[in-house]
């Protein structure tokens, strides 16, 4: 899907000739800043990142028992 995004011209430069310095794309610039944004807000990139996020919210919910002395958990 394409969408239009305004820059100004200074902006535009700038980017183009750090895309050239890279040797990579516009394109690559553009995917790797917004997976950064994404990243930043707790926003899983893809379907990898979506289940490796919830498979560690499940853990972290699941109650940790404890053990006293006598080896028994409570009860």
């Amino acid at each position: 899907m394409r969408k239009l995004i305004a820059f100004d011209d200074d902006t535009l430069d700038k980017l183009t000739q750090l895309a050239r310095d890279r040797m990579g794309t516009f394109q690559e610039l553009a995917d790797e800043a917004f997976a950064d944004l994404l990243k930043k807000h707790g926003i899983p990139i893809d379907l990898k990142d979506a289940l490796r996020k919830s498979a560690r919210l499940s853990k972290d919910a699941t109650p940790k028992t404890t053990r006293s002395k006598t080896g028994k958990a409570p009860s």
